[in-house]
């Protein structure tokens, strides 16, 4: 089957003294990948090579946020060639080992805690200025893939008007939790698929899929590492995790809240960006014919569950849900 931007890739790493590109593993986007080997005076080195088509994805962004994380000493991949207007890229390799595989619970402290290091620097030293805002149309639309990929096409769920009001009052409660925390830095994809182990001991951490950050809420993106879509802890074990980073965010100025505050931040922020990858899980099926996400969507709706069940206001929608057997059913 012809493919006339594979062989465009081609000859653009030939310019960069790259081989030719072997796929691996991709995301959840229209973006390629590709394992290359460049040969240097010094010899050779592994790169990462890149396609995403400009008609498809901005790669801007990701090209600037990569040079900011950088500038601040963040471990991000080195640029090494950027053509935006083919949609190419050679980026430092970081290999092959996700965080997820090297979890257990004999490891989880310790890459965590480097994971959280991270995240705190990258709260306290990037600048927002020039990031969009993680502002109420963008939580908007984000949970609202929840009802239109995952109720209305997956499950062909058709709500009643007392069911949509539910709904949309829980989205606005939880839009409003969003909003009344701190806004810092927002990686928007700070989880286990997309920090990379780069030495075991110590626990050295790469991260990439940075290219959507924004303005947003102190806990989006701890949310998404202690309550991550693909592995799960105990309660208890994440609301530790919790309690210590809050500490540490008090100590570098980030917040003054209280503990109690700041896990309901925590948890409602979990709500919030579960309904959202629950509809994404469910329209990669659908629009994008990839199925192997369908498999995660048990995880995200039983910590919609969970949280919900916990606060009365949030008690009517975690109603709903078990009313409809939405978990049920998509476990089914």
């Amino acid at each position: 089957m012809s493919d006339p931007r594979f062989s465009l890739l081609n000859e653009w790493l030939t310019q960069h003294q790259a081989s030719h590109p072997i796929s691996v593993a991709g995301d959840a986007s229209f973006r390629r990948y590709f394992r290359v080997t460049q040969s240097t005076d010094e010899g050779s080195r592994s790169l990462i090579a890149m396609d995403a088509p400009p008609d498809k994805e901005d790669s801007s962004p990701f090209v600037e946020r990569a040079r900011a994380l950088l500038a601040e000493g963040i471990r991000a991949p080195e640029l090494v060639a950027v053509d935006l207007e083919q949609g190419f890229m050679l980026l430092e390799d970081f290999g092959d080992r996700q965080l997820l595989s090297k979890l257990d619970t004999t490891t989880v402290e310790a890459y965590y805690g480097r994971a959280m290091d991270d995240l705190l620097k990258l709260q306290t030293h990037m600048d927002t200025r020039e990031l969009g805002d993680y502002d109420s149309d963008l939580l908007q639309r984000e949970m609202s893939l929840f009802d239109e990929w995952l109720l209305e096409k997956h499950l062909e769920v058709r709500l009643e008007d007392n069911e949509r009001r539910i709904l949309n009052i829980s989205y606005r409660m939880l839009e409003a939790n969003a909003l009344e925390q701190p806004q810092v830095f927002v990686h928007r994809d700070y989880h286990s698929r997309n920090l990379m182990v780069l030495s075991e001991q110590p626990p050295e951490l790469g991260m990439i899929d940075f290219q959507d950050a924004v303005a947003g809420p102190i806990t989006y993106d701890l949310v998404s590492l202690l309550r991550d879509c693909y592995i799960e802890w105990p309660r208890q074990r994440v609301e530790e995790w919790v309690a210590d980073y809050h500490l540490r965010a008090v100590e570098a100025g980030l917040t003054h809240t209280d503990g109690e505050t700041f896990l309901r931040w925590f948890d409602w922020m979990g709500v919030q960006r579960h309904l959202k990858a629950a509809g994404i899980f469910a329209r990669l099926k659908h629009r994008d014919g990839k199925v192997g996400y369908l498999g995660d969507i048990p995880r995200t709706l039983g910590y919609i569950l969970d949280v919900c069940q916990r606060y009365d206001t949030l008690k009517p929608f975690a109603a709903l849900l078990l009313k409809r057997q939405i978990a049920e059913r998509v476990a089914a």
